[in-house]
């Protein structure tokens, strides 16, 4: 099996972007999760169809696409802090938004 050691002054740099990462993701997440909220409100009230189905698609646009961007442009360790910071952010407007 072999050893992995990795040297703290090449340690401390990748958690930090890591934990920036996360950070973005959060923020995207939030920012998703809001407009899903905005969303749901505009198929439950039944006001523009048209409005609500246009919020959907560029909901899933906008996602997709900076999570390709950083995919791409970042690699796969910045993807999995973001999408880690995306999920973070659904749950914690779940409970946020939750009735007590």
């Amino acid at each position: 099996m072999t050893a992995f050691n990795l040297p703290l002054q090449d340690l401390i740099p990748l958690l930090l972007a890591s934990g920036a990462w996360l950070t973005a993701g959060a923020a995207i997440g939030v920012l998703y999760f809001l407009a899903l909220r905005w969303n749901v409100q505009i198929f439950a009230t039944g006001r523009s169809v048209l409005l609500a189905v246009a919020l959907q698609f560029a909901r899933f646009a906008v996602m997709a696409g900076l999570l390709t961007i950083v995919a791409l442009e970042f690699g796969a360790l910045p993807l999995l802090a973001a999408t880690g910071g995306i999920l973070m952010a659904r749950t914690m407007l779940l409970r946020w938004g939750a009735p007590p």
